[in-house]
């Protein structure tokens, strides 16, 4: 169902357009850091895999991919750690306990809502900072905390760039640790499908904010990262179909 804008939604849509040049400042901005080699490999989306993950316990200021513009990106960033100091539960209770140790300074930071200084619960709210209009609230939606895999997931709430989710995780494998983020999203309303989707300008900063936190991870986890950075890019256009899938997920677990 696609919701029609309202005054509000109608002005900070045109705000964006004001802000563009601040956003293509922060492009600038991490282009400009030391470079990681990349592997993005671009394949199309399947309604059965690439779904997004069921919403525990949702909430009316949620702005799930139902609700959002254009096709559905299922994207992973991919970073082998070889021989870390830090195992998978561990490093997610660092990133945990502080995102913005992962984040690139000047282009994103995450304000928490509210007070409190614990580690990121299910229930938390923050609000993702970024140059130009790109400032996103979220909420933690899942959490898990295993010494073979631990990981948090986080969902866009109204008013967001994107509709859908994020999840960061980390899991043992045989020569380390695997740091991944996950995300499942759509643009968020009619001007952001145009800034993401076709002008490419957020989704070029979110791709290379991703690639750095990854970057930023293993580092955090004190081990070697050879390989770079793998991304895979799964696209498909959102139909009811894919919505069927979302559905099933969500079901399975009620």
């Amino acid at each position: 169902m696609q919701i029609v804008p309202g005054p509000r939604q109608v002005l900070r849509e045109a705000l964006m357009l004001t802000e563009l040049p601040r956003g293509l400042v922060a492009l600038g901005r991490i282009w400009g850091l030391p470079g990681v080699r990349v592997t993005h490999r671009r394949l199309d989306g399947d309604a059965t895999d690439d779904a997004p993950p069921p919403l525990p316990h949702p909430v009316g200021r949620d702005q799930p991919a139902d609700r959002g513009y254009g096709p559905l990106l299922h994207r992973i960033f991919r970073a082998r750690v070889a021989s870390p100091r830090l195992e998978p539960r561990a490093l997610i209770a660092v990133l945990a306990a502080d995102m913005n140790q992962a984040m690139v300074p000047g282009v994103a930071r995450f304000d928490r809502v509210g007070d409190g200084d614990h580690a990121v619960a299910v229930g938390d709210e923050f609000v993702v900072r970024m140059p130009g209009p790109w400032d996103g609230p979220v909420r933690v939606v899942d959490r898990t905390d295993d010494p073979r895999r631990s990981s948090f997931r986080l969902a866009t709430l109204a008013g967001h760039l994107e509709a859908g989710q994020i999840e960061f995780a980390a899991a043992e494998v045989d020569d380390g640790l695997e740091f991944t983020i996950t995300t499942w999203a759509r643009a968020g309303d009619l001007l952001a499908d145009l800034v993401y989707n076709r002008l490419h300008v957020a989704r070029e900063i979110q791709f290379q904010l991703w690639v750095h936190c990854c970057v930023r991870a293993a580092t955090l986890a004190g081990g070697i990262t050879g390989d770079g950075v793998d991304v895979t890019t799964r696209s498909l256009t959102w139909s009811d179909e894919v919505a069927a899938h979302a559905a099933e997920k969500t079901s399975a677990i009620a």
